[in-house]
């Protein structure tokens, strides 16, 4: 039977606005109570609220919880002291902070000090507690959920299912954890005479320290897939208390806010400031631009400004490189400044590195380089680093692909590691579980295109990247890492097999500590796949080259042929087709926004006939998707980067086919 929920927390609050005991809180743009330790009784009402036409808890039920803890710091112990010394200080544990065990709730009977039902939290570890009769005089069974580390100032939703001796936990809807236990749920728990208490067990000790945004009970059903249903996982929400559904709204003239709330906002004024994880969660006013930043740990994002529209694009710089260049990075190095890596094909005397000096991009430095393909600039730590994709051997007949290291000292990048690969195209650096990986794509072996790409994980130990997983791959051309919720992906775009283009490109999942497959789709020459967002829809665009198969009639036009745009469909767990545009010879798609407008840029490299092409940009018009805006001429265009500085936005675009490259700016309004 789909029952309905029981909301717990919205029940102890009071209509008139949170009881005594109770503060509304801001973290993180989300509202959750703080509970206060000093009157936990004042925290209960009587179950019959919530249980009026049966005083039985249910047999089979979810229990859904979000909430935030703060992070616990290290522990804090002495140094080692002589044989004859004194003692050792005791272990520091700063006020506030998470106890040992921190109740989540409870449900217990007037004057008896078992708990009945309770959720408690202790470090890495949640217990589910409940009372059994089986037994004479009764008994109390904990199941315990090992590795749950939740004490990171993040929000998170929990759902626990308990069905008889199963009891399943998913925390921010990743994999369940399962627990079998030999007592079963009792299938008649009585609930007469009895109270929830939130965040506490009817003591001051053990009460709940963080914050709790929604604590729900559903009956007769996993509520699995009725949270897991949207991107923002770790707020998902089933039932939430009104004072709790919208940050408050400033009051005009002399009102009050009718619910009042906290916040540990800071805002800074003046210059951009530096935004890191000790910057998270604070804002910036920037009175040049009239916009209100939040940092979000690496990057500001726009909160609220003057939203500017894209008017026309100009040409701003000709950029005359060593040779034709296969792909460009923009990066920038912090303290440093703003950079381009050139991916040059020709060698001597190989690939340049450009730094934005004046308002312009300036020769800072010369790497030698193997008909380079392109670039991949990354950080572990405060390691910076910049891996080149190399497609031809050097002068002694080996072929390797190599990663520099950025000194502080020389101020330049020098060589760090070489790796062993075969017509790289690509390098994509990504991390997963606080792991670094580095993943290569091999284009082919001689004349086999179907080889093994790799996927090398850092050692910290050793300081350099080891070999992790193969993933077998087809003369692919790029990778494409991204997370949706608490999952990692990894595309490739396979091109040929050495006797069709049309082929499938893969979609891997991290699942168990590797890439497993989750999706197959068909391609045409695919080079490159992009992952963008637009609001909570995520899309992922491929770039198809050109479509042959020699057992198949000549079309008349390898090269005019459709690029197309995927969405990922929550519901299917699958990625379907949204769109498909007329591309030429598609290498390169780039997702950029000008204030809230977002669009995509294709590099059109060839039609069939010459390499001069306009190539195109899309601009966003929901219902209609992407249509094309502005067609930008372009000669054997090959990469497309987005780029920002104070002094407005960019395109920039490499050529395969002359040495010359152009950056473009986007004139707004």
């Amino acid at each position: 039977t789909d029952l309905r929920p029981l909301d717990i927390l919205s029940e102890a609050v009071p209509a008139g606005g949170p009881a005594r005991g109770m503060r509304v809180f801001q973290a993180q743009g989300v509202l959750g109570f703080q509970l206060s330790a000093s009157r936990p009784r004042a925290l209960g009402f009587p179950a019959s609220r919530l249980f009026i036409h049966c005083d039985r808890f249910p047999e089979e039920f979810s229990i859904i919880v979000t909430l935030r803890l703060l992070r616990r710091p290290a522990k804090v112990r002495a140094a080692g002291r002589a044989r004859c010394g004194p003692r050792p200080a005791p272990q520091v544990r700063a006020p506030g902070l998470p106890q040992r065990n921190e109740y989540i709730f409870t449900l217990m009977v007037e004057e008896s000090p078992g708990v009945l039902v309770g959720l408690r939290y202790a470090p890495d570890k949640l217990h589910f507690l409940f009372w059994s009769q089986e037994r004479a005089g009764g008994w109390q069974t904990r199941v315990t959920f090992p590795n749950v580390s939740l004490s990171d100032n993040q929000w998170h939703t929990l759902i626990l299912a308990v069905s008889g001796q199963s009891f399943s936990l998913t925390v921010d809807c990743s994999i369940p954890k399962d627990v079998v236990v030999e007592t079963p749920f009792p299938a008649s728990l009585s609930v007469r005479r009895a109270s929830f208490y939130l965040g506490n067990r009817r003591r001051r000790k053990g009460v709940f320290t963080g914050l709790l945004r929604q604590l729900v009970l559903l009956p007769g059903a996993d509520a699995t897939p009725r949270i897991c249903h949207t991107v923002n996982f770790k707020v998902a929400t089933l039932s939430v208390p009104t004072v709790l559904q919208d940050v408050p709204a400033k009051p005009v003239s002399n009102e009050v806010l009718k619910y009042p709330y906290e916040t540990d906002m800071k805002v800074t004024l003046g210059a951009r400031p530096r935004c890191s994880k000790q910057e998270k969660a604070q804002f910036w006013f920037n009175a040049s631009r009239r916009g209100l930043y939040l940092c979000n740990g690496s990057t500001w994002l726009s909160m609220l400004e003057v939203q500017h529209r894209l008017d026309y694009v100009e040409e701003y710089q000709n950029l005359v490189t060593n040779s034709e260049t296969m792909g460009v990075e923009v990066f920038t190095i912090p303290k440093v400044g703003l950079f381009a890596a050139m991916a040059n094909r020709i060698t001597p005397p190989g690939s340049a590195i450009y730094r934005w000096t004046d308002g312009k991009f300036v020769h800072y430095q010369n790497i030698p380089t193997y008909q380079a393909q392109s670039w991949k600039y990354f950080t572990i730590g405060k390691k910076i680093f910049l891996a080149v994709a190399n497609f031809a051997q050097n002068e002694r007949g080996q072929e390797f692909s190599v990663i520099y290291k950025w000194s502080r000292r020389k101020a330049k990048f020098i060589t760090y590691q070489r790796i062993t690969t075969h017509s790289a195209r690509d390098w994509e650096a990504f991390v997963i579980e606080g792991e670094a990986f580095l993943a290569v794509v091999n284009h082919r072996e001689g004349n086999n295109h179907n080889i093994d790409s790799v996927i090398y994980r850092w050692n910290p130990r050793t300081g350099l990247f080891e070999m992790n997983q193969t993933i077998p791959t087809s003369g692919a051309y790029d990778w494409e890492f991204f997370t949706i919720g608490p999952y990692s992906f990894l595309a490739v775009a396979n091109t040929f097999n050495g006797t069709s283009t049309k082929i499938y490109s893969h979609i891997y999942i991290w699942l168990s500590g590797s890439f497993q497959l989750f999706q197959s789709i068909l391609t045409f020459g695919a080079a490159d796949w992009e992952v963008f967002h637009i609001g909570d829809r995520v899309f992922l665009a491929v770039a198809n080259s050109h479509s042959y198969d020699s057992g198949m009639p000549a079309p008349s036009n390898f090269y005019a042929i459709n690029s197309s745009i995927y969405e990922l469909n929550i519901t299917a767990q699958m990625f379907v087709k949204f769109q498909d545009l007329l591309t030429y010879s598609a290498l390169d798609w780039e997702f950029f926004s000008v204030g809230d407008d977002s669009f995509l840029v294709v590099a059109n490299s060839f039609d069939g006939f010459t390499f001069s092409v306009n190539s195109i940009i899309y601009r966003w018009q929901g219902y209609e998707g992407f249509v094309a805006a502005h067609h930008l001429p372009t000669v054997g265009c090959r990469d497309w980067e987005a780029f920002h500085t104070a002094e407005g936005s960019y395109l920039f675009y490499s050529s395969a086919k002359e040495p010359l490259s152009k950056v473009l700016k986007l004139k707004t309004t």
